[in-house]
């Protein structure tokens, strides 16, 4: 807890995260979905109160599963996810990729492809994502980008960027 908490106030490559919230009113914290085994329980209550310290209110704050097209997680996922302090004191919601009232369109890529994007994240002030580095066929490594496209993309953002021009291109591979 004490390497995150220092991490999180001395991160390489950018400021401090209490740096970042101050004068925030709203914050999305997106976290993989129980598909990904990302240790939330550790990573959230320092997140969580360094946000809260520098003045983002709770009221404020969102906790976005990126679940992509998977099911939501609910109940008891929901608890083994973020624990149960979290899951009963701040608003955890779960992306739904298929309900495009959702989402924000944010134009379209050089490759032709509807950008998509879940606005609980897009219309945050701070926005923070957490997640799983390891290696992944196509992304390179998960985590990160993978979060936002496909975690809070929608379904004809996520259908392109995996579908078969892209999983079966060339350069598609580990």
């Amino acid at each position: 807890m004490a390497a995150l908490e220092a991490a999180l106030a001395n991160p390489i490559g950018t400021r401090p995260l209490a740096e970042l919230a101050q004068g925030k009113r709203s914050a999305c914290i997106v976290v993989c979905d129980i598909t990904r085994p990302v240790p939330n329980k550790l990573i959230l209550p320092p997140v969580l109160r360094t946000i809260e310290s520098a003045g983002v209110p709770r009221s404020g704050i969102t906790i976005l599963i990126a679940t992509g097209l998977h099911r939501p997680n609910e109940g008891d996922e929901l608890i083994e996810l973020v624990g149960e302090e979290i899951a009963r004191t701040y608003r955890c919601e779960n992306h739904h990729g298929k309900v495009i009232e959702e989402h924000e369109y944010l134009g379209t890529t050089p490759n032709g492809v509807p950008v998509w994007i879940d606005r609980r994240y897009t219309q945050a002030e701070l926005k923070i994502t957490t997640g799983l580095i390891e290696p992944h066929f196509m992304a390179g490594f998960s985590g990160g980008r993978k979060l936002i496209c496909p975690g809070l993309a929608g379904l004809d953002t996520v259908r392109e960027w995996h579908g078969p021009d892209f999983l079966e291109h060339p350069h598609a591979r580990n």
